[in-house]
């Protein structure tokens, strides 16, 4: 993709780490990454934090709090909920639920349901988000995939028209249909977490589906 003209984003749901740390992963495994190129939740997360002048609670690993070093966190009037399974106790979920039911504002770096580690499945932020929805009576507002102002940042960095634009990615929900409510077009790679049978069971007709990654690549070159 490098060798053709065309620009490129990289888009993550990814909230466990910081987007330095992040960007130095994907360096080490030979991608070779610019810090422009690349839109996580956390940064859509912050970016809203700012703008409605929350002082969050940060359910976040370690690794990821970096990226919120000058947000202001005391006496907090809201809560930010992402992938940190050290956060999700008993304690911790009611401590957030204290601060919601005092009208406090509830942020989702997304609301993915699962995500895949080397033992399987594990339970995404997705699930804990939709606790403190019920239990609270509050709506969480959500920003990473497959909301479609996530998509739409990544598209005008770029200059991008949807129409002309591929999504290549391994979720139907988050990746396919987030991508294809914009008017781009969804590649489902059956890589990550991708289950059998993702293309044909949930109402979503992906542009195209490729067993891999590189072959998700020879189709758009060959679409050149």
């Amino acid at each position: 993709l490098r060798r053709t003209n065309l620009k490129l984003r990289f888009i993550s749901n990814t909230t466990k780490e910081c987007k330095r740390l992040l960007i130095e992963r994907l360096n080490n495994l030979g991608f070779a990454i610019r810090t422009e190129e690349i839109f996580t939740a956390l940064t859509a997360a912050k970016a809203a934090i700012l703008k409605d002048n929350i002082r969050p609670m940060l359910m976040l690993q370690p690794e990821a709090m970096e990226d919120f070093q000058d947000v202001p966190t005391d006496n907090p009037n809201g809560v930010l909920v992402g992938l940190s399974p050290d956060s999700f106790s008993y304690q911790t979920m009611n401590d957030a639920f204290q601060i919601l039911v005092n009208n406090g504002s509830l942020i989702a770096a997304h609301k993915g349901r699962y995500y895949k580690t080397l033992e399987g499945l594990s339970l995404g932020p997705g699930p804990f988000v939709s606790a403190l929805e019920y239990a609270a009576g509050v709506e969480a507002t959500a920003v990473g995939k497959p909301e479609s102002n996530f998509f739409k940042s990544a598209l005008e960095s770029v200059d991008g028209i949807a129409d002309e634009t591929i999504m290549i990615g391994d979720d139907i929900r988050d990746d396919i249909n987030g991508a294809q409510a914009i008017g781009m077009r969804g590649i489902l790679v059956k890589t990550g977490k991708y289950r059998e049978g993702d293309e044909s069971t949930h109402g979503i007709t992906p542009f195209a589906v490729c067993d891999k990654f590189v072959d998700a690549v020879d189709m758009i070159i060959e679409l050149l």
